[in-house]
């Protein structure tokens, strides 16, 4: 999967000049226009895992629409941010002022996103992430942004909810990190668990700490605790299992869509993650139980990189085809590919693919996965889904 992070789209015909505008370039004679899209993301840092598969997503959609369309032809532009908001904001000036983007796939991090999108919205270039989920995000009158799935209020809700109603669970110690995704999501579940009657105990930790030991004697000290929950990404949670499990807490770990990687046993020393249940907006459906078109996906994603889709694969792509809908339109300008994504309906891979006048998509429901081994299984919809094995 990594390798397939290396990827980098290039427009037929040879013309890389950026164009004016930001709209399509043509090389002159019977060469075929091009037109630039970004994609924004942690694809080298130590969170890369859950952003690889929807830049590979993205790219696979790209590539089916190059090698059907001769006339104007696509080239996917990756900036890799790191997950680090100063960083993708230098990133963000360079994709407008020296590439010349029309759009953006991204960015993942809601964190970087919070920095990033004002400059978007100002330049004008619309985006489209497959995975930033923060509430607030859609809450500032952008008219360039949008995002594929749904928001912290949706997940948080769901998870909590499942964790009331499968788990049966009387108190529940939620931890953060502060960070603007990790903490979004975290009050959304104490607050959701809270009107349900669950008692919550909380805590914060240092995303860059290594030593966990102040956070699990708070859990220790907790009498009769039934669940922990974690609302942050799966680097840092790998590190909390494994202190957790080593000094005795043998309750149940939940998380968030950010930890759903197949690292996470890694990080938390092997078997430290079994059991470990992870909610995320994203249907991962590689047998095509939800739909014909989940399994025909699948099917392709996994010629082309050699791996089955993972977190935000299908997002991935579906945000891109949200551009390339509008390009095959006739949309080759910012302005114009951002007037048409305000009235776009399609069927994606994951929903149809709408977006209301915020920015927000039509609908989403939350899934469940448990840890196993090295990898994850789904156990379904979290407003239905059954309790994990003891």
């Amino acid at each position: 999967m990594a390798a397939a992070s290396t990827l980098l789209l290039s427009a037929c015909g040879g013309n890389d000049n950026g164009g004016g505008g930001g709209g399509a370039t043509t090389g002159g004679g019977e060469q075929p226009s091009t037109v630039k899209l970004g994609f924004m993301g942690d694809l080298g840092g130590e969170n890369a895992g859950i952003v690889i598969p929807p830049f590979n997503g993205a790219t696979m959609a790209v590539d089916e629409y190059n090698a059907t369309n001769p006339t104007t032809k696509i080239q996917l532009i990756k900036y890799d941010s790191q997950g680090k908001p100063d960083q993708a904001t230098a990133l963000a000036q360079q994709a407008i002022k020296t590439d010349k983007i029309v759009g953006l796939v991204g960015p993942a991090f809601s964190g970087e996103s919070k920095q990033v999108d004002p400059i978007l919205e100002e330049a004008p270039i619309p985006s489209v992430s497959p995975s930033a989920t923060n509430i607030t995000l859609g809450q500032n009158g952008w008219k360039y942004w949008h995002r594929i799935l749904a928001n912290d209020g949706v997940q948080g809700a769901g998870i909590a909810g499942y964790i009331a109603r499968a788990l049966k669970a009387k108190t529940v110690f939620v931890i953060h990190d502060n960070a603007e995704y990790s903490k979004g999501l975290a009050e959304v579940v104490i607050d959701t668990l809270k009107s349900k009657g669950v008692t919550v105990q909380t805590d914060v930790i240092d995303p860059q700490g290594s030593d966990y030991s102040s956070t699990v004697n708070k859990v220790k000290a907790v009498a009769n605790l039934d669940a922990v929950f974690y609302g942050g990404y799966y680097a840092q949670l790998g590190r909390l299992l494994k202190q957790l499990r080593e000094g005795g807490v043998k309750t149940r770990v939940l998380s968030g869509d950010g930890s759903l990687d197949v690292s996470l046993p890694k990080g938390a020393g092997g078997t430290n993650a079994d059991g470990a249940v992870v909610g995320c907006p994203c249907n991962i459906d590689p047998t095509g139980v939800s739909s014909p078109a989940s399994k025909t996906f699948a099917d392709k994603y996994k010629a082309k990189f050699n791996t089955a889709p993972a977190i935000y694969s299908a997002e991935g792509y579906d945000s891109a085809t949200a551009f390339i809908e509008a390009i095959k339109a006739g949309n080759t300008t910012p302005e114009k590919i951002n007037q048409y994504l305000s009235t776009i309906s399609v069927q994606g891979i994951t929903k149809e693919i709408k977006f209301g006048p915020n920015g927000e998509p039509a609908g989403g429901d939350i899934y469940v996965y448990l840890f196993k081994g090295q990898t994850y299984t789904p156990l379904g919809n979290a407003k239905d889904a059954p309790a994990p094995p003891a």
